[in-house]
């Protein structure tokens, strides 16, 4: 066998992958280098098309400068929103993923989900800035952003249920108070979409104060005793 081999010029495979390699393929599989990386690109995109949006008005010079910027208000008012909003989602996910040691497959696709909605709210602040008059502009609004917050409380609450994929100590002693912290969006979000037929422009208020609202929460939750480690990594 070994003449044939040395005959043919071809060599034999190993039979069997050494363990050094195994233990770095799976080091390589539990960084989680490469998911911050994609997301933090997938937020940059995000913002980065939601500027897009902002455009001149055409026929411009047909048209005071007033009358342009009064055109342009509706979609001005919903990039306001919805930057802000990303970058809550954006400040939410860094803060959680410093506390995240290693990233096993179920992680990386909660991960891929939760960006899924996030991706949407250009698409759907782009349709509150064109109807933005119309309830069911503001209820396609507030329901990519109730699907964003939902799929970020399964995130949190995956970690939270392994602390093995986590940072010794990296999580307080009661993070229940940030399943509070997370669903206090979706609340104000439900109230604007409640109101959304009566007084659209009373919603777009709502919206553009959930951020406010949001860290303001976590100010207050910081300064009461007991409750500062737990609300960390909601910053």
């Amino acid at each position: 066998m070994d003449q044939e081999c040395e005959t043919t010029g071809v060599a034999s495979a190993p039979a069997t992958v050494s363990s050094g390699t195994l233990d770095s393929v799976r080091e390589q599989l539990g960084s989680s280098e490469r998911l911050n990386a994609l997301s933090d690109g997938v937020f940059a995109i995000i913002l980065t098309i939601l500027v897009l949006e902002l455009k001149v008005p055409p026929h411009l010079p047909h048209k005071s400068l007033l009358e342009a910027f009064h055109e342009l208000r509706p979609t001005l008012i919903a990039w306001v929103i919805s930057f802000l909003i990303t970058g809550m989602y954006w400040v939410a996910h860094r803060d959680i993923f410093a506390r995240v040691r290693t990233v096993n497959r179920d992680l990386v696709w909660l991960n891929l989900l939760f960006l899924l909605p996030c991706a949407l709210i250009p698409f759907a602040a782009s349709v509150l800035g064109e109807y933005p008059e119309d309830s069911r502009a503001i209820q396609l609004y507030g329901a990519v952003l109730i699907l964003g917050s939902l799929l970020r409380l399964i995130l949190y609450r995956y970690v939270v249920r392994h602390p093995a994929l986590l940072w010794p100590g990296a999580l307080g002693d009661h993070p229940g108070f940030g399943f509070a912290l997370v669903l206090l969006p979706i609340a104000v979000y439900l109230v604007a979409m409640g109101v959304a037929a009566a007084s659209p422009g009373a919603a777009a208020i709502i919206f553009l104060a959930v951020p406010a609202i949001y860290f303001l929460a976590v100010t207050v939750a910081r300064d009461r005793s007991g409750t500062t480690s737990e609300v960390e990594e909601f910053s």
